[in-house]
């Protein structure tokens, strides 16, 4: 197996002696939605099958860094000027890893600017966007660091590397359109240890998909996704869903390329629920679905059976995402403010699509952020 993709240049040794004081990049790169679920992982974050996801548009983390030359003394790292920001407990073993395959960032300590265009606990992978965008400000400073020049089709799929490493999810961030990680027949290069995009392939109707999450609950999550995924190990029905998950591949890939939006639409549902059944059914098994879950499904199917393109699908918690088509927008959003925000936490829901994935901060020096 592939240890890694990274150029000689980025993983040999430097002379801190010709290294530049001080680095500054950005990146904005975006959360993404799963059709076919990433529920399971083998050692060194390796899936159990493929999985399936739409890059988002709207929703999105911008991460700033400033990386400064030390003297061999490194400063704590610094998430918005705060030492102790919960999100280092997933980003500080992420950088060790990191700084063992490319050693120059050793020479550098970190200081972080980071915001999310979404809300916190909205049924929003915030881990696949954070940690994607931050692989990303980290690749360009190392390359910055020894004068590499990484083009975007050689960068993508490095920071899909690396991203895999902080979350399995944010593998799938790196590209724009529909992206597939896992191993499959189904698609060529398709690989355990970075995601592809797969747009290509896909019938271009799907492209203006929208997402419309449906806020039912704020609450954090009653599951943290690492013990969700841990739960796969000695769960009853592990084989038979990662059968079903390849045969639920199979018929999504051939209704993205036909433009079938019922029979993609149909499966993501089942997905959804699958993954529920899952979490349910495991030791120890816990309910995430709120009663407004339930009822906010029920009234998306019975629209459905009236003629209105619209499906479900949702993550390891109670919110929910309704897929619809770009042209029914304006009749699916007067249903959403009718019929399902009376659900929602103070009526919010926020509307997404299918976006065109991670795109560089420029002029980050300039950035307030780094005028202190």
């Amino acid at each position: 197996m592939r240890t890694s993709p990274f150029p000689a240049e980025l993983t040999a040794a430097v002379d801190p002696g010709k290294l530049p004081g001080i680095i500054f990049s950005g990146w904005q790169s975006p959360s993404n939605i799963a059709f076919i679920k990433y529920w399971g992982k083998r050692p060194l974050q390796l899936p159990l099958y493929p999985s399936l996801s739409m890059t988002l548009q709207e929703a999105f983390t911008q991460t700033l860094v400033e990386a400064t030359l030390h003297d061999g003394n490194p400063s704590p790292i610094m998430i918005n000027n705060d030492p102790a920001h919960p999100f280092l407990g997933k980003l500080a073993p992420f950088l060790d890893w990191f700084t063992v395959k490319i050693p120059v960032l050793n020479q550098y300590s970190f200081r972080i600017t980071t915001r999310n265009s979404f809300p916190h606990s909205t049924g929003i992978a915030s881990s696949a966007s954070g940690m994607s965008a931050f692989a990303l400000c980290l690749l360009t400073i190392a390359s910055e660091a020894v004068s590499l020049q990484l083009p975007n089709e050689h960068l993508m799929p490095m920071a899909s590397f690396a991203a895999r490493m902080g979350s399995g999810s944010a593998c799938r961030s790196l590209f724009g359109g529909y992206t597939v990680w896992g191993e499959t027949d189904l698609i060529p290069r398709s690989n355990d240890l970075e995601a592809i995009g797969i747009t290509h392939v896909v019938h271009p109707s799907l492209t203006s998909l929208h997402d419309a999450i449906l806020v039912i609950s704020r609450q954090p999550k009653r599951l943290s996704s690492s013990k969700g995924h841990e739960t796969m190990n000695r769960h009853p029905f592990a084989e038979a869903r990662i059968e079903q998950a390849r045969d639920h591949l199979t018929g999504i890939l051939q209704a993205m390329k036909e433009g079938n939006l019922e029979r993609v639409g149909s499966i993501a549902e089942a997905e959804a629920l699958s993954l529920h059944a899952l979490v349910m059914s495991a030791a120890g098994g816990a309910v995430l679905l709120e009663p407004a879950t339930l009822t906010v499904m029920n009234r998306i199917r019975e629209a459905r059976s009236l003629g209105l393109p619209v499906f479900f699908t949702l993550d390891a918690g109670p919110n929910v995402h309704l897929l619809y088509p770009e042209e029914n927008k304006s009749q699916v959003q007067r249903f959403i403010e009718n019929e399902l925000a009376p659900y929602c936490t103070d009526g919010l829901w926020i509307d997404d699509l299918c976006g065109a994935g991670p795109g560089r901060i420029e002029e980050v020096t300039r950035s307030p952020e780094f005028s202190s």
